[in-house]
């Protein structure tokens, strides 16, 4: 099926909300290419590597969630950015891009998803009182060591974790925040979670989990947020049964 490029912007801003949320670039369509849409490719990053695929691939429009123009870089579209922008304006292609509403949405985002992965229980955000929270939080099936739920996360992700252990408990409560939530571990530790999971791992990361007694798992930052776009590419396929295919570009960070 083929669909305009606005008919499937009105249907992501109705699906994932872009208005409802303070963000760090703009969400939406970022770049417009070209009328009819047959072909998307969904990614997590709009980097050379996808944009060359979807050049290869055919595709009409390419949904990601780390898009461009993000707040504090140069303005000038100079060097990389050029050249990717000049790639997708030579091939007509539409980007799409949804950074936090891709983060928090309830069915497709990278934080359900990734709860759905790893078998979590009762997922719920931590604070329902924030419109916009990103962090989630929910149990285990059965009390775990910290050990063996990180060597679940890597069966489940591919990619092998760093674990800090923050005092030898079992874990049955867990939160959440995929990408570069680690800083919001304080709050999962005040709320006496057994253990956080993030992407990335800071320096004082570390010292928060031994000293706040909670274990920190960083599963890599594009390793945890595949899902949503992944989820994203089956939805759009079943909802307009269009081609929609999410391809993985490999990022050890």
């Amino acid at each position: 099926m083929t669909l305009s490029n606005k008919t499937l912007l009105d249907y992501l801003n109705q699906l994932l909300q872009p208005q409802n949320v303070r963000d760090y670039c703009p969400n939406g369509l970022q770049v417009e290419g070209k009328e009819h849409v047959s072909k998307i490719v969904c990614g997590v990053t709009a980097s050379q590597a996808l944009i060359d695929q979807a050049i290869l691939h055919k595709a009409d429009a390419i949904f990601v969630h780390h898009g461009f123009f993000w707040k504090g870089e140069n303005d000038c579209i100079q060097g990389m950015k050029r050249k990717r922008i000049k790639a997708l304006l030579d091939n007509d292609i539409n980007l799409y891009a949804y950074h936090l509403p891709l983060d928090i949405h309830p069915q497709f985002g990278n934080n359900a998803q990734l709860g759905k992965l790893l078998s979590i229980q009762d997922c719920r955000v931590i604070d329902p009182r924030d419109k916009q929270c990103v962090v989630m939080r929910g149990e285990t099936q059965y009390p775990t060591s910290a050990e063996d739920f990180t060597n679940k996360v890597e069966k489940l992700l591919g990619r092998k974790p760093l674990l800090v252990d923050g005092g030898g408990h079992q874990i049955r409560t867990i939160a959440w925040c995929t990408g570069g939530g680690q800083g919001y571990i304080e709050q999962a530790a005040e709320k006496n979670i057994d253990a956080f999971v993030s992407g990335e791992i800071s320096e004082q990361t570390v010292h928060t989990a031994r000293e706040m007694g909670i274990h920190f798992i960083a599963a890599g930052h594009h390793a945890t947020e595949r899902y949503g776009a992944k989820a994203i590419a089956d939805h759009l396929q079943e909802q307009f049964n269009c081609d929609a295919e999410f391809i993985d570009i490999d990022n050890p960070a």
